[in-house]
């Protein structure tokens, strides 16, 4: 059925507010071409010369004729994000986090996307099952990327037994089309003990870099499992040693990648240095940092941005009483942060809580995976100080709502402390311990 395309809102002093048009507007067509999704609107609205179809609401249709820069945007977004609807993932992987959740969260949490059109507008990581010759061609055609991929392997059987879908191995013959016509790409592998890890991850190396440089890199994340796992594969944890072998495979390919191609290529999350106890590589490995929203280098970012904010702070006497709480992964690193903040600034207290994941399991170690009950549960009676700091991640992206539906105000209320929600940069981390009072920075 085709999606009809309703204005939702018109960014002030837009072009589209200048030409009067307003949310509940239909768009009908641009240059006389039938929109079929945002791919097409995107490629579309990029020329200098547009010719925009808009039905009212009363039925009235206005022919707009527009003349702007290139890529200049029109400031409409429209009632469904895609101007179509979103594609649910068909795929029954064995190590599906969404398939390790409780029941009685809310329904948006449990839907599985695997879209083509998300990767390329949020960054999403896509299987490739889901994904149509039609989408392949249309990448190319517009030169849509990067667009991301999760291919777990690259052995065809082995990528079958893992995503539980008969075409999952055929489906990779697709990245040889996107490279072919030139588009950027970034690959994930969740690994798997004892099924895609060894031997099986050296192949995966290896074949995936055929595809360099268009492939600019490949992160490698260890699975995350819940206590919520009856009835599914029998997956287990990956252990200290089991670690450090992931990271010397991982590291000898590093060496030779750079030496030929002078990229490290393939990149190992930041939880196998922690479970194997080592040091966090250098900031040059990461490449620029292009797998931070896979948890690839975000340790390291974090403490090179506050190590340069505290570069240009000359320290004080300045008294301050505040409270932080992470994921149990990232303690001991803010701890070392905290600690050097306290070098210059030696009467500011900060009680740092590691919270454990009693809702997910204790398997479950990152920050953005923590509920606002543990919140609540393992904080309160605690010292607190005048403020509370959080990472943006624990939170919907835009919302103030924890994975579990608790809001802030909920937990404000019952910790009685006022909370201040941190943006992920080092500088933003500094700022947010450093200020006397909320919004005043001294």
């Amino acid at each position: 059925m085709k999606q009809e395309h309703i204005v939702k809102t018109v960014e002030p002093g837009s072009i589209a507010a200048e030409l009067g048009i307003e949310p509940g507007d239909k768009l009908i067509s641009v240059n006389e071409k039938v929109i079929e999704d945002v791919f097409d609107y995107h490629f579309y609205v990029n020329d200098e010369e547009l010719t925009l179809l808009i039905q009212k609401p009363d039925g009235e249709e206005w022919e707009l004729e527009i003349e702007k820069d290139y890529e200049e945007d029109l400031g409409l977004t429209f009632t469904q994000g895609l101007m179509d609807e979103y594609r649910s993932c068909r795929n029954k992987c064995m190590f599906c986090f969404i398939d390790q959740m409780p029941k009685g969260m809310r329904e948006t949490l449990y839907f599985k996307d695997d879209d083509s059109r998300l990767s390329f507008l949020q960054g999403n990581y896509i299987t490739l099952t889901n994904m149509s010759d039609h989408d392949v061609e249309r990448i190319v055609k517009y030169h849509l990327e990067p667009i991301n991929i999760s291919f777990h392997t690259t052995n065809p059987e082995l990528r079958c037994r893992m995503l539980h879908n008969r075409f999952a191995g055929e489906a990779l013959k697709k990245v040889d089309r996107l490279y072919e016509g030139g588009i950027l790409m970034n690959g994930q592998i969740v690994l798997c003990k004892g099924i895609n890890d060894g031997e099986e991850l050296e192949r995966s190396i290896r074949d995936l870099s055929k595809y360099l440089p268009l492939l600019q890199s490949v992160s490698v994340v260890p699975v995350g499992l819940t206590k919520y796992r009856e009835g599914l594969f029998p997956l287990l944890p990956f252990t200290k040693e089991d670690a450090k072998e992931v990271l010397d495979i991982i590291e000898k390919w590093q060496r030779q990648f750079y030496e030929e191609f002078g990229l490290h290529f393939i990149h190992a999350g930041d939880e196998w240095y922690l479970l194997a106890e080592r040091e966090l590589p250098e900031e040059e490995r990461y490449d620029g940092y292009l797998q931070l929203e896979n948890g690839v280098g975000m340790l390291r970012l974090l403490e090179e941005e506050f190590a340069e904010a505290m570069e240009e702070l000359p320290g004080d006497d300045r008294c301050v009483e505040v409270s932080m709480a992470c994921g149990v992964a990232a303690y001991d690193h803010l701890e070392k942060l905290v600690k050097g903040l306290q070098e210059k600034y030696p009467n500011v207290a900060v009680y740092l809580y590691s919270i454990q994941n009693e809702f997910f399991g204790e398997k479950i170690t990152v920050s953005g995976l923590i509920t606002g009950q543990d919140l609540k549960k393992q904080l309160d009676g605690k010292p607190l100080g005048t403020r509370l700091l959080l990472p943006c991640n624990m939170l919907r992206d835009g919302e103030e709502v924890f994975l579990d539906d608790v809001t802030l105000s909920e937990l404000k209320e019952t910790l009685q402390v006022e909370i201040d929600v941190v943006k992920s940069s080092g500088q933003d981390l500094v700022n947010a311990i450093l200020r006397t009072d909320v919004g005043e920075e001294k």
